[in-house]
């Protein structure tokens, strides 16, 4: 796994699955738990802060939020509601 070098983020700003932490050892291991508090510091992968790279989708439900709520402002910003046909088309 690269992880950037020079980058070490708030570790509450960063999805779990993507802060990790150095052991005493110089390991690192996936910091997988809320954070106590809301200073401590991560390391981030290098997919997460290289501008060659697509972002991944990391929080899923955000997103999902993210295009209703582009949906909704869609619809707020629709001129005139439609309007119904003269003659409806025959159901039955």
């Amino acid at each position: 796994m690269l992880l950037e070098p020079d980058m070490r983020p708030l570790a509450h700003a960063v999805p779990a699955d993507r802060r990790w932490i150095e052991l005493s050892d110089g390991r690192v291991t996936v910091y997988a738990v809320c954070p106590p508090d809301q200073f401590p510091r991560c390391r981030i992968e290098h997919d997460l802060a290289c501008p060659a790279r697509p972002l991944p989708d990391l929080w899923p439900w955000l997103t999902s939020l993210r295009i209703e709520n582009a949906r909704r402002a869609e619809r707020q910003n629709d001129p005139e509601p439609r309007t119904p046909p003269e003659q409806w088309p025959d159901a039955g």
